[in-house]
């Protein structure tokens, strides 16, 4: 079993800003999911979530956005792992990283939050850090734009890096269908 966390905030406001490139990427995902008849999404109370799921070659597969907000998302990754019993291994936690720039995807594991309040709150509630991280690039070009991080992630994307960021989702995608396999 596979336990896949996009990050990001819930509502409309934060919709289609940098933080929630996470929840970009799983719903990028659950659309190229659809060949193995993955489920709707459905509102989760008891995980705080919107889950979905189907199975790839008998491995079943967990797709989750918390609604807890980025800064509790260990919250959600907590109680789905202990529903089902997953080890940190069984994790996949996909996320935006102003460390890297936008059109560039790094997949890691075993590193620290490097200020990530989302991951350091999964890294909290699991009590390691050795997960696998698919970290997708949201850094501006123009450094200026990114001295105010807090501002900066909460911000959507400007016209010119939108083609960009489609490009990127794709890319992401890609490469988690290649480490689901």
């Amino acid at each position: 079993m596979m336990l896949i966390i996009g990050l990001g905030n819930p509502g409309k406001h934060y919709a289609k800003t940098r933080h929630n490139v996470g929840f970009m990427v799983l719903d990028a995902l659950h659309d190229r999911l659809k060949e193995y008849n993955i489920n709707n999404w459905e509102l989760s109370k008891k995980f705080n979530a919107e889950i979905s799921g189907c199975s790839i070659q008998d491995k079943k597969i967990i797709l989750a956005k918390p609604l807890t907000f980025m800064n509790r998302s260990g919250e959600t990754v907590g109680l789905i792992g202990q529903f089902y019993k997953l080890t940190h291994k069984d994790l996949m936690v996909v996320h935006d990283d102003k460390d890297i720039v936008l059109g560039e995807i790094k997949i890691q594991e075993d590193r620290g939050h490097a200020g990530h309040n989302g991951i350091k709150s999964i890294m909290e509630i699991l009590d390691t850090k050795d997960f696998i991280r698919v970290r997708v690039g949201i850094a501006s070009e123009n450094k200026k734009k990114m001295e105010d991080t807090a501002s900066f992630v909460l911000k959507k994307f400007g016209v010119f890096e939108k083609k960009k960021l489609e490009s990127t989702i794709s890319k992401a995608v890609e490469k988690i269908i290649i480490l689901i396999n």
